[in-house]
Order: structure tokens, then sequence, then C-alpha cells
């Protein structure tokens, strides 16, 4: 074996190991995420109550995502990612063993929410240490096909999560699933630990700045960098709107088809499916070498399925449109991850991946709270086809956009020559 030969085995394998770890503690926190919800829903009947929940799960990790890219950048991601499992794991053992001293429901929800802001702070500091970490241990011409893989594991996990996690709370207390994600968080923490990450080099800086500083270091970068600006702002635009097609189909089948549990089924196992099958083909083959391309084709099967999903009325047609849609959003997370892991220095990575983080964690939620109460006032079919026109057009303007399609070619070109 040569020392290229070797390399490539090396950076495989820790490839491997890290993916891997990532995904078994992603599926710990995948089910303990659905037993909170459906317990709080199950204990309380009450719309407030779950709002509350959405809230805590999301809002902490917003804000925290801000400060997050700045410690990404500046100290060991590594020590970052092992120290946010480590403290979602303790917090959930310590809810866990309230549980099971309470016995009772009773006190259950106000604890349940400070458990879930907690959980949220530690996302929000563990993904952007994740999503610029990756570019560390893989070679530049090997993001895509890994970033590929990866969402095909996340779909994956999503997809047998709440499987696991109605099997469980089935049998036995909400307990069980809690201390089923401090095991798969040791887990995920003790692979990573074995891994050797390749060091990166610090950045150089006349002088010790402030977090707050750094901060406005990262949104001044972003905002300045065309394309980057283009970029993140197209990204929240798209989750803003694809949140009708893709949070209110189950609402949106059960007016239309009926209430049908098999029904709800199939529409979850085909976007499953075309997700997974989305990141396979990614995984296998890298998308478009420039991932523009990757990027608009999603969206533009993604605009195309959720406009002809709003006016059928044949639920066969139904699950194949959703099968496309399934495909389109990996291909679209998969195309904006590479540009930014390509793009951005690494002394900005992180910075810049929690802007990301805090376009999905702000704006899915604020179309939640715009479209879910609309759903009780507009027709779903007419709200889909109007998202879908947008999440056209939103495409359409990157094709027209050459300065944005040129960018992104010509860094690949400088990158090959």
């Amino acid at each position: 074996m040569n020392s290229v030969e070797k390399n490539q085995l090396i950076w495989k394998r820790r490839v491997v190991g890290f993916l891997a770890g990532q995904g078994i503690s992603l599926f710990g926190s995948q089910i303990v995420q659905m037993a909170i919800i459906w317990y709080v829903t199950l204990e309380t009947s009450s719309g407030v109550w779950v709002t509350v929940l959405t809230l805590a799960a999301f809002l902490p990790q917003m804000g925290m995502s801000l400060f997050a890219g700045v410690w990404a950048d500046r100290y060991n991601r590594k020590v970052i990612i092992i120290l946010s499992d480590a403290v979602i794991a303790i917090t959930t053992l310590l809810f866990a063993l309230f549980m099971m001293w309470r016995k009772t429901s009773e006190g259950a929800l106000p604890a349940i929410i400070i458990v879930s802001a907690i959980r949220s702070l530690g996302a929000g500091i563990h993904a952007p240490a994740v999503n610029a970490m990756i570019p560390q241990i893989v070679p530049e011409d090997n993001l895509a096909r890994v970033n590929g893989y990866n969402g095909t594991i996340q779909s994956i996990v999503q997809f047998i999560s709440p499987l696991a996690a109605g099997a469980i709370m089935a049998i036995s207390p909400i307990y069980n699933i809690l201390l089923i994600d401090v095991a798969t968080a040791i887990i995920g923490i003790g692979i990573l630990v074995m891994l050797k990450i390749p060091k990166r080099q610090p950045a150089e800086k006349a002088e010790k700045t402030s977090i707050f500083t750094e901060m406005k270091e990262g949104f001044r970068f972003t905002w300045k960098h065309k394309f980057l600006r283009k970029l993140l702002a197209t990204y929240g635009i798209y989750i803003f709107l694809c949140v009708p097609s893709g949070f209110l189909t189950a609402l949106m089948i059960e007016r239309t088809f009926g209430d049908n549990v098999m029904f709800l089924t199939v529409n979850e196992t085909v976007g499953f499916a075309g997700s997974l099958l989305a990141g396979f083909l990614l995984g296998a083959t890298g998308g478009f070498k420039n991932r523009n391309k990757t990027l608009i084709l999603g969206m533009m099967v993604s605009g195309i399925a959720s406009l002809a999903v709003g006016f059928t009325s044949v639920f066969w047609l139904f699950t194949v449109l959703m099968f496309f849609i399934g495909m389109a959003i990996p291909a679209i997370q998969t195309a904006v991850f590479t540009l930014i892991q390509e793009k951005v220095d690494p002394s900005m990575m992180g910075r810049v991946f929690s802007l990301l983080n805090v376009m999905f964690t702000g704006f899915m939620p604020l179309g939640m709270a715009i479209f879910g109460p609309l759903a009780d006032i507009v027709r779903i079919q007419v709200m889909v086809i109007g998202c879908a026109v947008l999440i056209i057009l939103l495409s359409i303007n990157l094709v027209l956009s050459r300065g944005f399609y040129r960018e992104g070619l010509a860094a690949l070109v400088t990158e090959e020559i």
C-alpha cells in the first residue's frame, strides 16, 4: 500500500467513525424529542403547552448558535462537540432520575420545558462545530459526497426514531427513553474521543478580541460576501416557504383523503424513501461539480412537485409527488452545506454555519407560527400552491443571477487550477 492509498484509508476510516458516532447520538436525541412531544400532548391536550415546548426547543438553539459559531472558530471543535453532548446527556440523566423518583406526571411539565431549553442550548453549540469540523477530516473534493452520506444517515434516524419512541413508550415509562439517549450519547462521545482529528491552523489576530466583536466580524464577513449573503437568504426563505408542503401535509391528508392512519404512514414512508435515495445518489456521485446546479435543481423539483401537490386529489399521485419533494430536500441542504465548506475560510466557518443554523431555527418556527393558524382559515392546498410558486420563482432568480452562478463556478475553477 503506497502513501496515497494509506492516507485515503485513514481519512475514510475517520469519517466513518465520526458519522457513525454522530448518527448514534442523533438517534438518542431524536427519540427523546419525539417522546417529549408526545408526552406533553397526551398529558395536556393543550395547544398552549405544545407551543411553549416548541419555543423552548427552538429559541435557545437559535440564540446560542451565534455565540457557538465564535467558539467553533476559536477553540478545539472536537472538545466543543464532546462537551455539548455531555451537557445534554447529563441534563437528560438528571431528568430521567427526577421522573423515576416522582413516579407521577405532577410537576413534570415545567421540568420538561427547562430540560428542553437546556438541550436546545446544547444543540445550538453542537451543530456549528460539527458542520465546521467536517472539512477538517474530509478532502475538499469529497465534501459533497460525505455530506450526502451524512444526509442519508440523518434521514434513516429521522425515520426510525418515531417508530422506536412509539414502541418503547407503549411498553415502558418515558424515563427509559431518556436513559437510552444517555447511553447513545456516551457511545457517540466515546467514538469521537478515540478519533484523531487533524489540527487546524489558528486564525492570526493582531489582538485579543471579545466574543461580540468576533460575532460582528462573522456578520460583516457574510454580509459583504455577496454570494454567501444570497445563499443564506435563499436558504432561509426556502425553509419558510416549504412549511405548508413539509409540515402541514398530515392535516392536508386528513382533510382531503380521510382520517386514515395508513395514509399518514405511507406519506411518511415515501418522503423518507425519497430522502434516502437522494442521499445515496449524492454520496455516490457528489452531485454536479458546480454545487449551484444541485441547489437550483433541488429547489426547482421541490417547487414543481409542491405545486402539483396543491392540485391533486388522487392519493397515489400525491405520494409520488411527496417522494420527489423528499428527494429535493437533501439535495438543497447538501448543496448549501458543501458550498459553505468549500468557499469559507476555516477561521470563519463556525460563524457562517451558526448563521445558517439561525436561518433554519428561525424561519421554520416562523413559518409554523404563520401557516399553522392560517390552515384553519385558508385551504392548505391554497397555501401550498402559493408557496410553491414562490419557490419556483426563487430558483429562477438564482438561474437569472449570473453573478451568483459565475461566482460559484469561478471558485471551483480556481480550486482546480
